[in-house]
């Protein structure tokens, strides 16, 4: 897959498109860009499926990747790549809402693709889905549809029928409980899905996996909730200075660089040494502790890291920029509040020159937050550049890994794959 079709892919994730529907007449309809989707899957197969896992990608667009993914044929993939598929089709099935995988499997009976990884998914929604009971309760036509369309309408009603009647027939072992982790659960399931009873609400031994990796974040946000390492920093700032912070310090910036993925090339951070970056009242030491902690860990995962701090207590973020791209980094990160309060304007400026100047390294501009709900309206100096805000220790992993899908570097698109199938083991421990 090439780096214009994966930079036009990434740009869509986010999107919120007009979600996956089936009409009665059989009309699918759903996310704008299946050229491009199509292409590249038939590019690469194992890469398009890891797009899936990219942070913020919509529900729409992770819902037409699943469709993809389970209504085309495996034959001729290499092991690699069967792998990687088969774990992201698992993850999406039991991460996505359960009516949107519902909708997908609908889609695909409308398609006639008859797959033993579409029968896998389809109990696997059933059977091991967080929100499989209420699924089956509410759409409960859409869930023997599914059925039937896994398993055969004849075999789905008549594996049915034995199970209800105790008979012991050889189809039920072989058309239905081989596909199936738990063969108690899914024979409740199916009993359920035919007939009119109340549906077990009892929790079915997984939660909805987490596919971005957020959670949980304070109700509440002070200075010292937005994650222990940068609440060791905020002490730290406030005067703070003992063997305890000391070890506490090393033991933080450990567990919260385990989550971040590597930039295996040379980053420059232009970072912000503005005043606005102290803040004051209760938001003291948040921002700046927050920013000092991203540069801790990307020190630990960066293969080699440039750091230019803006002079004074002013904000040239221009001039940082200009010093960062002669250290000839493959990305350059400008982290800041937002707030250009010297020379307003000039990083736009130098922004917009540099491809002019034939300049093709990579500048982004990373705004650093109280919370979520900052308002950003007038901390936007760069407009044109690429654009992520971050506030909570938990956000440095989907930070760094957006900045592997901005550099142009000869190797960035091993580099993405490697962070997506780290990614993808991550999510896939928070199963069960």
């Amino acid at each position: 897959m090439n780096a214009e079709l994966i930079a036009q892919l990434t740009a869509e994730l986010a999107a919120s498109d007009e979600p996956l529907r089936v009409s009665r007449s059989g009309r699918i309809t759903g996310p704008a860009g299946a050229d491009a989707h199509d292409a590249a899957y038939a590019a690469d197969a194992e890469a398009y499926a890891l797009l899936a896992l990219v942070p913020g990608t919509s529900v729409e667009q992770r819902a037409g990747i699943l469709l993809r993914l389970l209504g085309a044929s495996r034959t001729g993939m290499s092991a690699q790549t069967r792998r990687t598929v088969e774990r992201v089709t698992r993850v999406l099935v039991l991460g996505l809402p359960a009516h949107t995988v519902g909708t997908v499997l609908l889609a695909l009976r409308h398609r006639r693709a008859n797959h033993k990884h579409v029968t896998r998914a389809a109990l696997r929604l059933l059977t091991e889905h967080a929100e499989a009971a209420t699924f089956v309760r509410t759409h409960r036509r859409m869930a023997v549809s599914i059925v039937e369309h896994a398993l055969g309408k004849a075999t789905a009603r008549g594996v049915a029928r034995a199970l209800r009647t105790g008979e012991v027939v050889a189809d039920v072992r072989r058309s239905f409980l081989r596909f199936v982790s738990d063969p108690a659960l899914a024979t409740q399931r199916l009993l359920e899905v035919y007939a009119e009873a109340r549906v077990d609400e009892v929790a079915v031994g997984v939660q909805r996996l987490d596919l971005d990796l957020d959670g949980e974040r304070p109700a509440v946000v002070t200075a010292t909730n937005r994650g222990d390492l940068a609440a060791t920093l905020v002490h730290r700032f406030r005067g703070g200075d003992s063997a305890d912070l000391d070890a506490a310090q090393e033991r933080y910036l450990a567990a919260a660089a385990a989550a971040v993925p590597r930039f295996p090339g040379r980053l420059a951070l232009v970072i912000d040494r503005s005043a606005s970056m102290d803040g004051y009242g209760e938001r003291e030491w948040a921002v700046r502790s927050q920013v000092a902690a991203l540069e801790l860990v990307l020190r630990q995962r960066s293969a080699e890291l440039v750091t230019v701090y803006t002079p004074g207590s002013g904000t040239d973020l221009a001039g940082g920029v200009v010093a960062a791209l002669r250290e000839r980094p493959d990305l350059v990160a400008v982290v800041s509040d937002g707030y250009e309060n010297t020379y307003p304007g000039d990083l736009a400026r130098v922004a917009a020159t540099l491809p002019r100047l034939g300049v093709r390294t990579g500048v982004v501009f990373c705004t650093a937050t109280f919370s979520h709900s900052d308002d950003l309206t007038l901390r936007r100096p760069a407009p044109g550049l690429p654009r992520r805000a971050f506030w909570h220790e938990a956000d440095f992993a989907s930070l760094v890994l957006w900045m592997l899908f901005q550099t142009e570097a000869a190797d960035a698109a091993e580099w993405q794959r490697t962070a997506l199938r780290e990614r993808l083991s991550i999510v896939e421990g928070g199963a069960g």
